[in-house]
């Protein structure tokens, strides 16, 4: 073999891996802390979702519990028709 072949072969057979290390170490970091960002964010992300669930529940409710102020005009309708129609006998009777 030419002594500059084996030379070559030498220097790379102790090549300074350092960068690599610190390459991987740093990749690995990066990497563990985007998956906790990650994970954090779907912690967040469901507790909103529960909560809009309550939310949306709690609506409900108060749906449910206000329903007779959509009947309101109607009784606001027959109590005028009532008053009108007192007014009308009172009148009769020369009141």
């Amino acid at each position: 073999m030419h002594p500059m072949i084996s030379s070559v072969m030498a220097s790379v057979a102790h090549a300074n891996l350092t960068g690599w290390y610190i390459g991987f170490v740093v990749t690995t970091v990066a990497i563990v802390i985007v998956v906790i960002e990650v994970q954090a964010i779907l912690v967040l992300a469901r507790n909103i979702g529960v909560q809009a669930q309550e939310a949306i529940r709690g609506l409900e409710a108060c749906w449910t519990n206000t329903a007779p102020l959509w009947d309101l005009q109607t009784t606001i309708d027959h109590a005028s028709t009532i008053v009108n129609d007192l007014l009308t006998v009172r009148k009769s009777l020369g009141g």
